[in-house]
């Protein structure tokens, strides 16, 4: 598959980041895997996550093309020196990907978690829910700039080929709006 979308301009990535407990985020790697898979570009491993600044230079200093990697944290719980990822990311203007699990759209952590990086001038490419269902309208509605969903591996019965064909145009649907956020991203 060609990269010709998401890859196109400098070398760097997005960098997937959730909000709530650790436990909660273990996910987040997987779902990078997956949109690395579809769109062809490294999967990254962000070391250190007690001090963003060294992980950052590290994860975008031995880049040499378009990556995606994942944050292990919140980026809105406080450092131990002071200060968030959250604050860190947009000093390093590094662009992200907010990933939102199904059962969190019954709170406000989707437009919370926007708001935190817009607050600390994050480039946010959008919002992905992650398992769940998908109700366009609802996302729509909220006024947050979603970009699609991905259901959860194994879900909902992969048996069944409707189920199937729901996840293929969902992911096909979320690359083709991912490319068109990275281009704009890459022109700011």
């Amino acid at each position: 598959m060609s990269v010709s979308g998401f890859g196109a301009g400098p070398k760097g990535g997005l960098l997937l980041v959730g909000l709530g407990r650790q436990q909660e985020l273990e996910g987040l790697a997987a779902v990078a895997a997956r949109l690395a898979a579809a769109e062809g570009v490294a999967v990254r491993q962000l070391a250190g996550a007690g001090d963003p600044d060294a992980g950052l230079a590290a994860l975008t200093g031995a880049a040499t093309g378009p990556w995606l990697a994942a944050l292990s944290v919140d980026p809105g719980l406080p450092l131990e020196r002071g200060g968030s990822w959250a604050e860190a990311l947009g000093a390093w203007r590094q662009p992200c990907l907010l990933v939102v699990r199904g059962e969190q759209l019954d709170t406000g952590l989707p437009a919370a978690g926007a708001a935190l990086l817009e607050r600390w001038r994050v480039p946010l490419a959008g919002l992905v829910q992650v398992g769940g269902d998908w109700q366009p309208t609802e996302r729509r509605r909220d006024g947050l700039p979603w970009l699609g969903w991905l259901p959860e591996s194994g879900e909902p019965d992969i048996a069944e080929i409707a189920a199937i064909e729901r996840n293929e145009q969902a992911m096909a649907a979320l690359r083709q709006v991912l490319r068109g956020r990275w281009r704009v991203l890459q022109a700011a």
